[in-house]
Formats: structure tokens, sequence, C-alpha cells
């Protein structure tokens, strides 16, 4: 075959070849593109750039910038312990959540817990009360009728919290109501309680741990479902927050509590026949 039939037979193998259908979408795209070519001088890049913020034409967008102030920021936990550190401090707080017995008006252990200086857990068990419980209280105790079906019985946790109390600075929010519901006593002097500490009162006769843990800590608790663990921590940061002036405190008062118990009362002189053995002139 000549090199002249070679070529013709390839020119009418062109010819008869039928055209490509392309799809409806693709043909959108190819327009477009077109359009934005012509309209950016031929200069087909420029459209698909995001290097420029006056881009209007660019099919991806433009990612929206935020200001750095905007970024959010994760904000931290001040009751957050600043280790793991679970050992027995000199210093222990304390919080419990009640539940209601009797007819549930009367207020019984249902949750126990303790944490060290640095908000470490030491011990937190839920308590089966000796009476049947009536009022679970969950919408503040955050207990319910599974957590105790396999809690400490009330003797095991007082045994526990009086073994771990025990020669300690006990601290707490309203320690009195704790200590009530253990059926345990604590040496006064040893007591650091939020609720009478008068810093924290300026006047008035007393404040939530809440509010206490709000306006000096800056954190907020109690919102619901009581937790007995933020509760212990909160106290104990108050604590150790003002702990120097707190102890200084302390110290003033044993002081003058030691002065006032070594003064000797003075002598009552009696008037009459109890004044005197002698019997009265006539």
């Amino acid at each position: 075959m000549s090199s002249s039939d070679l070529k013709r037979k390839q020119k009418t193998k062109k010819t008869n070849t039928k055209p490509v259908q392309l799809n409806p979408n693709w043909s959108l795209l190819q327009q477009k593109l077109k359009s934005n070519s012509h309209g950016n001088n031929g200069n087909t890049r420029k459209s698909f750039s995001n290097d420029s913020p006056d881009n209007p034409s660019s099919i991806l967008g433009k990612r929206k910038e935020r200001p750095d102030s905007e970024v959010d920021v994760p904000k931290v936990d001040p009751l957050t312990p600043v280790n793991d550190d679970s050992s027995l401090t000199d210093e222990v707080a304390m919080d419990c959540e009640m539940v209601g017995v009797s007819q549930g008006t009367k207020s019984a252990l249902g949750r126990v817990t303790l944490v060290n200086k640095w908000g470490n857990v030491l011990y937190d068990e839920f308590v089966r009360p000796v009476e049947r419980v009536v009022d679970f209280r969950t919408h503040i105790s955050g207990i319910r009728p599974r957590d105790l079906r396999k809690a400490k019985d009330f003797r095991v946790a007082q045994t526990k919290v009086a073994e771990l109390i025990k020669g300690k600075i006990l601290v707490g929010h309203a320690l009195h109501n704790d200590l009530k519901a253990l059926l345990l006593t604590h040496p006064k002097q040893d007591i650091r309680d939020t609720a009478e500490y008068q810093p924290f009162l300026k006047g008035k006769p007393r404040k939530s741990l809440k509010h206490l843990t709000s306006e000096i800590l800056g954190a907020d608790i109690q919102n619901g479902e009581h937790c007995p663990i933020d509760d212990a921590r909160a106290a104990m940061m108050l604590y150790q927050k003002h702990r120097k002036e707190w102890e200084k405190n302390v110290k003033d008062q044993t002081r003058m509590w030691l002065k006032q118990k070594k003064r000797k009362p003075k002598k009552k002189v009696k008037v009459g026949n109890a004044s005197t053995n002698d019997s009265p002139l006539v």
C-alpha cells in the first residue's frame, strides 16, 4: 500500500469518528471555567487560587479567617488536682451527700468522700443507711437506687472515715451536718469549716459553698446534682488559698482560750449565814 493510500485511509477514519458525548455536569463546568478564564484575561489558574483574598469568583471559596481573640481556648478547671498523689496528708477535706429516711424529712448518709490537700480522692463510697430510704433526693444528691444496692454498710464506712480523719485537720463546708450523719466527732481545734470562717462571710451570717467557690476561686459547682468530689475539692482549695491567715487566726483564738482558762475565778463574798460560820449578831 502506498503512502498516499495510507494517508487517505487515516483521513477517512478520522472523518467517520463520532464525537464523544460529554456528561451534562462536565459540560456545565467547562462553560463556567471558560467564562472565568475570559473574565480573568485568560488566566485560568487565577480562578482557582485562594492566595488572593479579593477573588470573588473562586470556585472553592475562601476560608473565613478568625481573629486571634476569637480562637477557642480550653478553659482550665481550677479544681483539677495538680498531681496524682493520693497519699494521706495532714489536711483532709470531707463532703457527704444525704438521702431521706423515716418520713423523708430525716437525713441519713448516702455517700461520703474524702480528698487530700491536693484534691485527690482518698475515699469515695456510697453508703447503705441503717433505716429504709424513702427519698433518694437525686436532684441534689445524685444518688439513685442502683447506687445503694452494692453500697458499703454504714458501720464499715463510719469506721474507715474515723480512721482517715483521726489526728488530721478536717476541712469542709458545714461539717457539723456531715459529722452528725456519720455519728462522729472531731476536735474543734482541728476543724476548718468554710461556712464559719469569718473573713469569707463579710458580715453575712452564712454563704453557700457554691457562692464562695464562684466568688473566690472562679469555679462553677453544684449545677444540678451535687458532686461530693468537687465539693470537697472546693472546700480544700478555699482553705489552702487562705491557709496562712486561717492558721494564724486559729492560733490566736486558741491562745486567748487558754489564757481565759488559766484565770482563777474570783471568790464571791456572800452576806449573812451563807458567808460565814459565825452566828449572826443580835
